[in-house]
C-alpha cells in the first residue's frame, strides 16, 4: 500500500463558502494504511463529502465545504491515532466511521473501536463499528431482554452471539441458548432426508456460522456436548423455564404472536434475552389482509415501555457486509415505496 506522491481526488465544486485543511501524518506506514489502497479511501472521502483533496507524500490537504472539510479532518485525524495505537482498518471501517461522525460529529471513535464485545482467543476481537451497536451492545449486558430490529448485514445475531459467549466465559450465566423458527416446519420439512434434528439443522446453520466464527468447531463441539451451548428449533422451548442462560431468538419476525409469547414467557431468574429480526422478511403465510402474522411486531408494539425491555432499531448505515448490501437493502426500500 503506497501513497502517490502526488496526487488528487474530488468530486463536484461546492457551492457553500470553502475551506481548507492541511493535515500531515508522519508516519508513512500508518499513513498508507489510512489513505487505503491507490488512496482508496481518500477517493471514497471525496465522493462522499464533496471535497477536493490532494496529497503529496503524508500531507493531506481538504478543500471544500466548511463542515465537510471539518469533518474529513476529524475522521482522518482520529483513524490515524487509532491506527497508532494498534487498530487495524478493515476495507469498510471508513464508511462505516464517517457514517457515525456525520450523525455525531462529536463522536469518539475510539470508544466505539475499543468497546470489545467479545475477546476470541487467537482469533481477532469482536468489537463495535457503528453508534447504534454500541448501543446494541451495551443493551445485551445491562438489559434482560433487548429486541434488535434491522435490515440484515447489521450485526443483529453475530453481537448478540458475542455478547452470550463473553457472559458464558466470565460465568455470568451457565449457558447459552440459540434458537429460530423453522419456518417451512409442515411438508416441506418432512421431505428433507433424516431423523428431526438432521431435517432443522438447516434453519440452524447461521447460528453455528455465527459460532464457529467465534469458536474452533471442536470448541463448540466440546461445550455443546458439556451442555452450555444448546442450539434447537423454537417448538423445542415450549414448557421450558430457562434459567441462568443467555437465550438468542433469532429470524423473530418469522414466528406466530403465540410463540413469541411463548418463547419470552421461557425466561428465568439470572437469564437474558435477545431477540432479533428483520420485519422486512417476514415469510410466515400471508392472511386475508395480505400480511404475515408476525409475533415479533405486535412484541414490538406490545412491550413497548415495560420495563426490562430494551428495543434497538439499526439502520441501513449499521450494514457492515459488502457495501454492495447497503444498496441492495436501498434499491428494495426504493421499488417497495414505488409499488404502493
Amino acid at each position: 500500500m503506497t501513497a502517490h506522491p502526488h496526487s488528487v481526488v474530488s468530486a463536484t465544486a461546492p457551492d457553500t463558502p470553502a475551506a481548507e485543511h492541511c493535515l500531515s501524518f508522519e508516519d508513512a506506514a500508518f499513513a498508507n494504511e489510512l489513505f487505503g489502497p491507490r488512496n482508496a479511501n481518500l477517493d471514497f472521502l471525496a465522493r462522499r463529502t464533496g471535497l477536493r483533496i490532494s496529497t503529496r507524500g503524508g500531507a493531506v490537504t481538504l478543500q471544500g465545504p466548511a463542515p465537510a472539510a471539518a469533518l474529513a479532518r476529524e475522521l482522518l485525524m482520529q483513524l490515524y491515532g487509532l491506527l497508532k495505537s494498534g487498530l487495524r482498518l478493515h476495507p469498510d471501517d471508513v464508511r462505516h466511521a464517517c457514517a457515525v461522525l456525520e450523525r455525531d460529529p462529536e463522536a469518539d471513535l475510539g470508544r466505539l473501536y475499543r468497546d470489545t464485545v467479545f475477546a476470541a482467543g487467537t482469533r481477532r476481537n469482536i468489537v463495535t463499528r457503528t453508534l447504534t451497536q454500541r448501543e446494541y451492545a451495551a443493551s445485551l449486558r445491562d438489559s434482560d431482554m433487548t429486541f434488535a430490529v434491522g435490515p440484515a448485514g447489521t450485526g443483529k445475531t453475530y453481537l448478540a452471539v458475542a455478547a452470550a459467549l463473553s457472559m458464558l466465559m466470565s460465568k455470568k450465566v451457565r449457558r447459552i441458548i440459540l434458537t429460530r423458527p423453522a419456518v417451512e416446519a409442515g411438508e416441506r420439512l418432512g421431505f428433507l432426508p433424516g431423523d428431526l434434528a438432521e431435517k432443522v439443522n438447516p434453519y440452524l446453520r447461521p447460528l453455528y456460522d455465527a459460532l464457529h466464527d467465534m469458536l474452533d468447531p471442536e470448541k463448540t463441539a466440546e461445550m455443546a456436548t458439556a451442555g452450555l451451548i444448546e442450539i434447537a428449533p423454537l417448538a423445542f422451548m415450549r414448557g421450558r423455564t430457562l434459567n441462568d442462560a443467555f437465550i438468542i431468538l433469532d429470524e423473530a419476525q418469522n414466528t406466530t404472536p403465540e410463540q413469541m409469547k411463548m418463547f419470552l414467557t421461557r425466561l428465568g431468574f439470572g437469564s437474558r434475552a435477545a431477540v432479533t429480526g428483520d420485519i422486512t422478511q417476514i415469510d410466515l403465510p400471508r392472511g386475508p389482509d395480505g400480511a404475515g402474522r408476525s409475533g415479533l411486531i405486535q412484541a414490538l408494539g406490545v412491550l413497548k415501555g415495560v420495563e426490562g425491555v430494551n428495543m434497538i432499531f439499526f439502520q441501513k448505515d449499521d450494514i457492515i457486509r459488502h457495501p454492495l448490501v447497503g444498496r441492495i437493502v436501498d434499491a428494495y426500500d426504493q421499488y417497495q415505496k414505488n409499488s404502493r
